[in-house]
């Protein structure tokens, strides 16, 4: 297929296609295309499918062009292109849209946007899935929005400290430096959504806390947003002992991959027992996320695939 823009702007083209042509390399490999440029004559290649996905792509990414495209927004853009197909047609006008620092912040697949919705409408939500599926990220945007919009008093953020197949030993410091290790990616999204400074002045006034899953027993948390992230490394009793620290007007959200566990051989995972356990139980949902929800560099996903393939043929 060929995509033409007569009588095109240079300035345009050139911030269209990036430095050396980096933006069109990255379209080329999350699309699986060949883009050949020669001016403003673009020649696509490909499966006809993706070819019309990178045509669409291509006049889109023109008409922002006016200024230079961020290789965020081209990466954010390529997983929407390939969920729009699925999507439905009055899909946008029904999309819940969080309030944040980053203005207009919604899901990017419809599995996204569904988390979202059963997270605003359900005290309990889960979110199981892959690595990048946005689990974590649309969690500390809902806690965020609800805080914004006076739902909730304050944030807590959980997370059981479990070392990904390697031991850290001892650490330094308080309890807070203890865990921070563990809860990096809960600080990264909370600095993304309020900016650092906001984020450490509501850290200092104890409105968002940090409370390691061990230290959870016997509280009740009343007008809170619990954030309990990698709960594929409780066991059963930490879940058990987690869920049934909500109290009145408090909302939890409870994130894990379930092919990530890291818990000593032979213990039972908490996460996978709960997902049996609940599934019945009005007023907690599931949200189960898929390969094709990854939200990161157009990669990952099929990294995510080539795991699951490579895993199927072993087994």
């Amino acid at each position: 297929m060929q995509v033409t823009f007569p009588e095109a702007d240079n300035h345009r083209l050139a911030n269209l296609c990036g430095a050396l042509d980096e933006n069109l390399r990255q379209m080329e490999t999350a699309l699986n295309v060949n883009i050949a440029r020669r001016g403003e004559v673009f020649n696509i290649t490909g499966p006809d499918r993706l070819v019309e996905q990178a045509a669409r792509l291509l006049k889109d990414f023109y008409q922002r062009a006016r200024k230079p495209l961020d290789i965020d927004d081209i990466q954010l853009a390529l997983v929407e292109v390939a969920h729009k197909p699925a999507a439905a047609p009055d899909a946008e006008s029904d999309m819940p849209v969080l309030m944040t620092r980053r203005t207009g912040l919604h899901g990017r697949t419809a599995r996204q946007n569904q988390y979202i919705r059963q997270v605003q409408e359900h005290d309990i939500t889960f979110g199981i899935g892959p690595a990048g599926t946005g689990k974590t990220y649309l969690a500390v945007a809902s806690a965020v929005d609800a805080l914004e919009r006076d739902l909730v008093k304050r944030i807590v953020l959980v997370r059981p400290a479990v070392e990904a197949g390697e031991r850290l030993g001892f650490l330094p410091g308080d309890l807070v430096q203890k865990v921070d290790p563990y809860l990096r990616p809960l600080y990264d999204a909370l600095y993304d959504l309020m900016g650092f400074e906001k984020a450490t002045r509501l850290f200092e006034k104890g409105v968002i806390e940090v409370a390691p899953l061990a230290f959870m027993r016997g509280r009740t948390l009343n007008n809170a947003f619990i954030i309990l992230d990698e709960a594929q490394n409780t066991t059963p009793e930490q879940m058990k002992m987690f869920l049934t620290r909500i109290g009145f007007g408090a909302k939890t959200v409870v994130t894990g991959d379930v092919t990530q566990i890291d818990l000593a051989r032979g213990q039972r995972c908490g996460l996978v027992e709960a997902r049996l356990v609940l599934n019945a139980v009005r007023g907690i949902a599931f949200t189960d996320f898929q390969n094709d929800d990854v939200v990161r560099h157009p990669l990952v996903a099929r990294i995510i695939d080539a795991y699951d393939a490579w895993q199927k043929s072993a087994a």
